[in-house]
């Protein structure tokens, strides 16, 4: 069935080709024996360790000779290798046909779950990189915007099958010069949308707090009469704005804010403590190195970059350290991409913290494996390799916290959704059906056509799919 669905995502781009013969929807329990196992887990790093997983879930973690295999299964030789958790993108932006709702200030109405596009080619190639579960969020026009969603990388599943099934919601809040750069005008004749400076930002989250605390109290009316069996009680008018801004009341939808300056981190949490409700998660916080212990303290967590800086006014004061002072100081903090491309090396990214901070190898995987998990609150599912959980498992040619890092075979709840010789078979196919194509069309791949001939065909392979 999985190796079905991914033929229908490759004739999406116009190419006939099955997948070689591989494991699909896990018929049988695989057992990778003989690598050095990275848990993300209090069982640290096992060398010459093993990993069993069925069903979708992992059996057992430990040293090979205390792991088993059932007489059926597929056992790994992972001797060199190394095995990891499932790399988790705490803020992305793949596989969204859109991000942006900023026609208004106050977006809490829409939602990432509407648009989100099995067929972006990002999901796949991250799952290449060990990526298996992404944030995917609105954008930060607004400074309260829409809904997000959470997905694992099941490359070939529809829209509704990529979903990270009972992931607790989420919305996404900007401060900055984003939200208040969205305000001035782009249009000739447009009107300006306010905010257009950074205290209108926080004055549009205060305002919209105390629209959402008087929503509630009349919805808690309503409700104490029902219960009280009033039978002509009418229930307040639906706000679909205000709903998610009552669960964050309510602390059932958590809190991530875009971010940069400290001055703003510490006015939001202010703003957040005032209404009764905390900021779950930072996101880039470049500048959370200067206020960790308040982050701390309100009990914040910080998803942030490696090393990125100076890309606009805001991004000046980012240091590379930023990610290790804010764990030193009991923050906990993942790395993210903000980045189709970037979301394909996070492990990279992590482990840069080891040169700049002086993290541990544990401390650095943490920061793409199980602080995300905690992020998102899946790590009872995912995150770390420790029976139980979700079977998200990348089994990697080398080390995986460095540059030359590979991976070899990427499992999402026990399925392969990336493996390598199936990737090289799958291109040698693709070239196959390419050439079959341009012959059919009676074109050539030699570069040393005519002048004339060669001008006559190009319209016909720039227009004829080709590509």
């Amino acid at each position: 069935m999985r190796r079905e669905m991914r033929r229908v995502s490759w004739l999406a781009l116009g190419l006939a080709v099955t997948l070689p013969a591989g494991i699909a929807a896990q018929e049988q329990p695989i057992l990778i024996r003989g690598a050095t196992v990275l848990t993300a887990a209090e069982a640290g790093r096992i060398e010459d360790g093993a990993v069993l997983f069925q069903n979708g879930r992992i059996i057992a973690v430990g040293p090979s000779s205390e792991v088993e295999a059932p007489s059926d299964a597929m056992v790994i030789d992972g001797t060199g290798k190394f095995v990891t958790p499932g790399i988790i993108d705490a803020h992305s932006h793949i596989a969204a046909d859109a991000i942006n709702e900023g026609a208004v200030s106050v977006s809490s109405m829409v939602s990432i779950h509407d648009v989100i596009d099995p067929t972006d080619i990002a999901i796949y190639r991250e799952a290449a990189g060990g990526t298996t579960t992404s944030h995917v969020m609105h954008g930060s026009a607004n400074p309260i915007g829409g809904n997000n969603a959470v997905i694992k990388h099941r490359w070939g599943a529809n829209a509704q099958g990529l979903l990270f099934e009972g992931v607790p919601p989420t919305i996404k809040f900007a401060l900055g010069e984003n939200p208040k750069r969205a305000g001035s005008p782009t249009l000739p004749g447009q009107e300006a949308r306010y905010p257009a400076s950074r205290m209108g930002v926080m004055d549009v989250i205060r305002q919209a707090f105390i629209e959402a605390t008087e929503y509630k109290a009349e919805w808690d009316a309503y409700r104490a009469r029902v219960a009280d069996g009033d039978r002509n009680a009418i229930p307040p008018r639906r706000n679909l704005t205000m709903d998610p801004l009552v669960e964050i009341l309510e602390g059932t939808r958590y809190v991530h804010a875009h971010s940069y300056r400290a001055d703003e981190i510490l006015q939001l949490m202010r703003v957040a403590e005032e209404f009764g409700f905390r900021i779950h998660t930072f996101q880039h916080v470049l500048e959370g190195y200067r206020v960790a212990d308040e982050m701390a303290e309100h009990g914040a967590h910080a998803s942030t970059f490696s090393d990125w800086w100076g890309y606009k006014m805001e991004a000046y004061e980012a240091i590379p350290y930023n990610a290790a002072i804010m764990t030193q100081r009991g923050v906990v903090v993942s790395i993210n991409s903000d980045s189709g491309e970037e979301g394909r090396h996070l492990n990279q990214e992590a482990a840069k913290t080891m040169k700049w901070g002086g993290l541990s190898e544990a401390e650095a995987l943490a920061l793409v494996t199980i602080n995300p998990a905690i992020q998102l609150l899946i790590d009872d599912r995912v995150g770390s390799l420790e029976a139980g959980k979700d079977a998200d498992v990348v089994l990697w040619e080398n080390y995986p916290l460095s540059s030359y890092a590979r991976v070899r075979t990427t499992y999402i709840d026990g399925d392969v959704v990336f493996d390598i010789d199936q990737d090289m078979a799958m291109r040698a196919e693709i070239e196959a059906e390419k050439a079959r194509l341009r012959e059919m069309l009676g074109e050539s791949d030699d570069s040393g056509d005519s002048g004339d001939s060669g001008n006559e065909r190009e319209p016909g392979r720039e227009s004829g799919g080709g590509r």
